[in-house]
């Protein structure tokens, strides 16, 4: 039996690896991911990398169809994924009900953990959000950016500043040691992206592939899908 090659958003790693051990079991088959930015995962598949199944934003799915990379009839939604705010675990959680508290908790914070404002779907966000608020600006020196959501929410956990902040995606958020959640964005800056996952058209195991499409978003994982922080 041949492995399962992913390419997935970061959204997406905590949920493949709760399933990686019993998918393995019941086919043979270790999935090999690659997680990161929809951006770059997207940019992945465009330049021929190896694939067998793609897990992605539904407008990312839409368009690699319209280019004949992804299998259209195999798309399948995981679920939606809320943005929220992240504090290192042990500090103050603040409350941020509002966009004025959200402002309030910004420019308090001595450093603001982002994942990739071009590429990540909640970074591309998170910038939106400063601008609308006025704080793009004020705020720039302090904003920490990296490749996805995983790793700038690593290095939230390992920051030695007392209050440092962060967003991303609250499945980022839950799946990451030495963080909490402290807060969704305001209603007003809410964002709820939907991820999917399908078969590639160049998928070298197209069986496999939909077996693993079917995990991930069937009703053995509803459960697991749901503590991740996947909504219905």
């Amino acid at each position: 039996m041949s492995d399962l090659v992913l390419l997935s958003a970061g959204a997406a790693k905590a949920l493949v690896e709760g399933i990686a051990g019993a998918f393995h079991r019941e086919t043979g088959a270790m999935i090999r991911g690659t997680f990161g930015a929809v951006g770059a995962m997207r940019d992945k598949l465009a330049a021929g990398e190896a694939c067998d199944a793609f897990v992605s934003t539904a407008a990312i799915l839409d368009a690699l169809v319209g280019e004949g990379r992804i299998v259209a009839a195999s798309i399948r939604p995981i679920g939606r994924v809320r943005t929220g705010i992240a504090v290192r675990a042990g500090d103050p959680v603040p409350s941020i009900p509002d966009a004025d508290a959200l402002a309030a908790a910004l420019r308090e914070a001595p450093a603001i953990f982002l994942p990739d404002p071009e590429r990540a779907t909640a970074g591309i966000h998170f910038v939106r959000v400063l601008d609308r608020l006025g704080l793009l600006g004020a705020l720039a020196s302090r904003l920490k950016t990296y490749p996805n959501g995983a790793t700038a929410m690593n290095e939230l956990a390992q920051c030695a500043l007392p209050g440092a902040i962060g967003c991303t995606q609250v499945t980022e958020i839950l799946y990451t040691p030495g963080v909490v959640l402290a807060a969704l964005l305001p209603r007003a800056f809410e964002l709820a992206t939907t991820y999917s996952a399908a078969v590639c058209a160049g998928a070298a195991s197209p069986d496999l592939a939909a077996k693993f499409v079917e995990w991930m978003c069937g009703e053995r994982t509803a459960e697991l899908r749901a503590a991740g922080g996947f909504e219905a």
